[in-house]
């Protein structure tokens, strides 16, 4: 039986540095929310979820969740994400009986972050190939660096829900459990830069990466 790989993408953040909500924020003519959510699919992670929070974001062939606590950092979101993948209707399990999906749901979701639109969709593809290739946590490197996107596998979840908390999402998990980890190199794939500033932005909206 064909894997299926979910993607959840977290665009609850309000910006307070940047001064607005990231997930509006256009780059390249899309909105990061919009850049984030083709990486995922172009990558090849279906469905698609998108995490939101200080506004709504809803676009075709995505399934919007939002996360109350957001505020609290992204620790939350990645939390709300996971949850909704494990309930029917929100990318998760069919409700039984009603012939509309596979009955447990994805086997892993690779998670990515809307404020980093220099990453691409190759880097979904590594972690999608190697979660099928034997891996069951893997993890986007650059040059050496390990960041983000994130794939883990579903056996795992429960224990990244027991240990998410603040801005630090699955870093607790990953670095309580490094053989795990597969580490993935994609440092030729893109860059996993951070739109944290206006100064972040303009600096960032020069740099070689996806158009």
């Amino acid at each position: 039986m064909t894997k299926r790989i979910a993607g959840i993408l977290l665009a609850a953040g309000g910006g307070s540095r940047l001064g607005r909500p990231k997930a509006l924020v256009e780059f390249r003519g899309r909105t990061l929310a919009e850049r984030g959510v083709a990486l995922l699919r172009d990558g090849g992670a279906d469905p698609v979820l998108v995490v939101t929070g200080a506004v709504p974001v809803s676009m075709p062939g995505t399934r919007s969740v939002h996360n109350p606590d957001w505020a609290t950092g992204m620790g939350s979101s990645l939390a709300a994400g996971l949850r909704a993948l494990r309930e029917p209707g929100e990318g998760g399990p069919s409700p039984a009986g009603d012939g509309s999906g596979d009955a447990d749901g994805p086997d892993a979701a690779v998670i990515a972050l809307a404020d980093q639109p220099l990453v691409g969709p190759e880097s979904v593809r590594r972690l999608i190939a190697a979660f099928r290739a034997g891996a069951s946590v893997a993890v986007a490197a650059y040059d050496g660096k390990p960041r983000n996107p994130v794939l883990i596998g579903r056996e795992h979840w429960p224990s990244v829900l027991a240990t998410v908390t603040g801005d630090t999402g699955a870093r607790p998990f990953l670095r309580a459990h490094p053989e795990l980890v597969t580490v993935v190199e994609c440092g030729d794939t893109g860059s996993p830069d951070d739109i944290d500033t206006a100064a972040d932005l303009a600096r960032i909206e020069g740099a070689p990466g996806p158009g």
